[in-house]
């Protein structure tokens, strides 16, 4: 399997391996990966762009968009990650610890 690569950017701080069909398929490639691409994520999880596109009620060139982008809206980011049957976390990481950053679960609460 290929793994996709930005272009110019450089991503050898991190040292994910590649991930295997047959474990991605039963989500144990998940529990060995601290972080990975959307795109990568959504493979792991055996989800197709067209099914997650069904789910969020989208085009699939909307997710194909998204998975490309950098910058984007929490919003967003949890629709998509909700939508893969996940909950997204925002933790911030200091040299004495970490914190879960808790004011972005609000945001849909309130609107």
């Amino acid at each position: 399997m290929r793994r996709a690569c930005s272009r110019g950017r450089d991503r050898s701080w991190r040292q994910a391996p590649l991930i295997d069909p047959k474990q991605a398929a039963t989500g144990r490639a998940l529990a060995k990966l601290p972080e990975m691409p959307l795109q990568e994520l959504r493979l792991a999880r055996g989800l197709s762009q067209e099914a997650l596109a069904a789910t969020l009620k989208v085009r699939q060139a909307s997710i194909s968009k998204l998975e490309r982008r950098t910058d984007m809206y929490i919003s967003t980011l949890r629709s998509h990650i909700r939508a893969m049957g996940s909950e997204p976390e925002i933790v911030a990481r200091f040299p004495d610890g970490e914190v879960r950053i808790s004011n972005f679960e609000e945001v849909e609460e309130e609107q």
